[in-house]
């Protein structure tokens, strides 16, 4: 592992000694809260070069207040290891700011057994690797939350949907309870929804077009849907309070999505 807890720590108590301060923390409760993810291709902004693909994260700061801004780290491909080891949680944490939410979604490319660049044990180097989200989180003040793996569309001959996370999911869930840190179940709730959906209704919901049959990303419909899971579930569990959020029971419209053009950098 490129980047231990320790080294995690101290590089983010180095950067913070202003904001441990009586000056920054007065500058700090002059500034809005940022919800940051840090996640995968499910979560991750997508290009005009993409569309209709949509990544829930692009859904999200439609059911949050003006005053908690989304900023999105998620990459495609990426996993819990691959993401530190690029020195992406790096960047994350040198943004983060007292106050902040980190919201962490890892698990599918984790699964990936064949490629040592990104493949994690998810009882072992998983948990690990989310820990080191954890504690940068707070030692920089900000507040880690997992969120379990939301579910691709797989269905059995019967019409029940299956699920495809493994043990990814039941070690995040302990690894949360272990740490206390609050957890989004991403992963049952959007099973259950896909369930409640059925077999045709999902291919609405997911990247379905006339040249590709994608049963891991969504396009906007599915998006916004699991963008509305994340959001509720920040309210039910305390991340976020009422004024926070807004339009969990509305209709959205598809318009609102936009794909911009993809610049040198993104």
């Amino acid at each position: 592992m490129s980047l231990t807890r320790r080294q995690v720590g101290s590089a983010a108590v180095a950067a913070v000694p202003l904001a441990l301060s009586g000056i920054g923390t007065a500058r700090a409760s002059q500034r809005h809260r940022t919800l940051c993810i840090a996640g995968d291709s499910t979560a991750a902004q997508k290009y005009a070069d993409a569309a209709p693909e949509t990544g829930w994260g692009m859904a999200l700061p439609f059911f949050l207040r003006d005053q908690l801004p989304v900023s999105n780290h998620a990459v495609n491909g990426r996993s819990s290891k691959s993401f530190v080891d690029e020195g992406r949680l790096d960047v994350v944490l040198a943004a983060v700011r007292p106050g902040d939410v980190l919201l962490i979604q890892f698990a599918h490319n984790d699964e990936k057994d064949t490629d040592p660049t990104r493949y994690t044990e998810p009882w072992t180097t998983y948990q690990d690797y989310l820990r080191l989200y954890i504690d940068g989180a707070r030692t920089r003040g900000a507040r880690p939350v997992l969120a379990t793996a939301v579910e691709r569309r797989r269905f059995d001959a019967g019409g029940n949907a299956l699920p495809s996370h493994g043990d990814y999911p039941a070690a995040m869930r302990a690894l949360a309870r272990e740490e206390r840190v609050a957890l989004l179940d991403i992963q049952a709730l959007s099973l259950a929804l896909w369930q409640e959906l059925g077999v045709e209704a999902t291919k609405t919901y997911f990247n379905w077009t006339a040249t590709e049959q994608d049963n891991t990303h969504f396009n906007p419909p599915g998006a916004i849907a699991v963008a509305r899971l994340v959001a509720r579930e920040m309210l039910r569990t305390r991340v976020l309070a009422p004024r926070d959020v807004c339009r969990l029971d509305d209709e959205i419209p598809e318009s609102w999505i936009t794909w911009p053009q993809a610049t040198a950098t993104a």
